[in-house]
């Protein structure tokens, strides 16, 4: 694991820029990061080095990693959170309270353990499952749309929102092997953030299934992984 204590000393006096991904951006599905411009086209293999580069120069204390992370992934990071929270303003709070905690946490970043892209969409992740929780934050909006935004996290359909897992190909093509119950019963798990108590009352399963689904199909995964 990286140690970067310099850093680490002065991460709380220079946060990054405020977010923005402009809609502009995702249209024309380009982004430019000081002159250079980066297609979406690129390999997954350079996205994939260019997201190292960038955590790296974060966890240094660079704040200009964190436009390389927007300029790589900005798009898809939103749309994860807009898939997750269901409103637009949400999801550029939540992107732009995730960048702010990858721009605190970088240094926890451990390449050995996974890759900086799985880290940074699980930064994410939690912190749209953490504003669906918190009572607080949403107190202020209407109670029929508080309504619609808590009941989207029990609607999550991970199959189709493959942006959540910011996972390869193969992944995804290992998670098709599997029969539908158990692979949504890992994804919801595992991407929604469910616990198995909560699947069992989601899918009407027995709770004793929900976990023998998840442990058969996780040990599938691995087999095909390996």
């Amino acid at each position: 694991m990286m140690s970067l204590a310099p850093a680490q000393s002065r991460r709380h006096r220079l946060p990054p820029r405020t977010v923005r991904v402009t809609m502009r951006a995702r249209q024309t599905r380009q982004l430019t990061l000081r002159g250079r411009t980066l297609d979406d086209h690129d390999s997954t293999a350079h996205r994939a080095d260019r997201l190292r580069r960038a955590l790296i120069a974060v966890a240094a204390g660079q704040a200009y990693g964190i436009d390389a992370i927007l300029a790589t992934e900005g798009p898809l990071l939103l749309g994860v959170a807009r898939r997750i929270l269901g409103r637009s303003d949400l999801a550029e709070e939540a992107l732009q309270d995730a960048m702010l905690q990858v721009w605190r946490k970088a240094h926890q970043w451990d390449a050995a353990h996974g890759s900086a892209r799985g880290w940074i969409c699980a930064v994410l992740r939690n912190r749209c499952l953490n504003m669906l929780r918190d009572g607080k934050r949403l107190a202020l909006m209407d109670p029929a749309d508080l309504a619609v935004l808590q009941d989207n996290r029990q609607q999550v359909v991970p199959e189709e929102g493959w942006e959540i897992l910011c996972a390869p190909t193969r992944l995804r093509d290992c998670l098709h092997t599997l029969d539908d119950a158990s692979r949504h019963a890992i994804l919801l798990a595992h991407v929604a953030g469910f616990t198995h108590d909560e699947i069992a009352a989601r899918t009407t399963a027995p709770l004793g299934s929900v976990k023998s689904m998840i442990r058969r199909g996780l040990q599938r995964l691995k087999e095909c992984l390996g």
